[in-house]
């Protein structure tokens, strides 16, 4: 029985605006934490999405996991859901959730976890600029 775990990747694209705010704080407050990001007419990302799914490769197909599938489930329950959208207005995920990189991420792992086989590891990178980016699982 081969034991040898291999990862495969999936890189997206998506655009989505936001604003970081707290509604209990002060304006002064949240945008001495926030800075620019508390634009109240919010702004935009070009985020990178990167999901890693490892696993042993099935003995008869040789494929941890099909990209074809993997590329389709993250369309249909990432893309779909955030490309060109307000994250703070648009989407149900966020209506009382700070978008920050760090919620984002969790947020697509929690939408894709439920699809992925139980015995595939997970991970999710984010960049929300060519250097700044998050992973969940750490």
């Amino acid at each position: 029985m081969n034991t040898r775990k291999v990862a495969v990747y999936r890189h997206e694209h998506f655009n989505a605006a936001h604003r970081l705010h707290q509604p209990e704080w002060s304006e002064d407050k949240n945008r001495e934490i926030f800075g620019k990001c508390n634009n109240p007419s919010y702004h935009g990302h070009n985020y990178e999405l990167i999901v890693k799914v490892t696993g042993v490769p099935d003995s008869l197909t040789g494929y941890v996991m099909d990209l074809k599938l993997l590329s389709d489930l993250i369309k249909e329950t990432v893309l779909d859901r955030f490309d060109h959208k307000n994250l703070n207005l648009d989407t149900q995920e966020f209506k009382d959730l700070n978008p920050t990189a760090e919620n984002i991420c969790i947020v697509i792992y929690d939408l894709l976890r439920p699809h992925i086989p139980a015995d595939k590891e997970l991970q999710i990178r984010l960049y929300e600029t060519p250097r700044n980016f998050v992973e969940y699982p750490a």
